[in-house]
């Protein structure tokens, strides 16, 4: 019997500079499964506003900042914190728009696959 979880990524979402404005946008698609740790990186020219559900802003990164979050802490069992499958991150303008770059999400899961 595996007890054992492996770490496995969904494919990586990003939107492009030209497209993040005043308003709410989804960054690429919703997550497929419950996300044990992700990075987020703002890899424009200007500071970004994120959020969880595209109405309150949650967290602020600078160009070409990231963050980097082990919301599990590797922890073996499927109980604990996670972001739940069906969320999705979203990204707007702080003051201005950026001019190049892009933002990207990677996540990872956990799974006994």
């Amino acid at each position: 019997m595996n007890s054992s979880i492996r770490m496995k990524f969904e494919p990586v979402r990003t939107r492009g500079f030209a497209t993040i404005g005043a308003a709410y946008m989804g960054v690429g698609t919703s997550l497929n499964n419950p996300i044990r740790q992700f990075l987020v990186q703002n890899l424009t020219d200007v500071t970004l506003v994120f959020s969880w559900d595209g109405i309150q802003d949650c967290f602020k990164l600078p160009k070409n900042g990231f963050w980097v979050e082990d919301i599990t802490a590797n922890k073996t069992s499927s109980e604990g914190l996670y972001i739940a499958e069906g969320d999705r991150l979203y990204v707007k303008q702080d003051t201005v728009a950026p001019t190049r770059g892009e933002v990207c999400l990677t996540v990872m899961y956990g799974s006994l696959d």
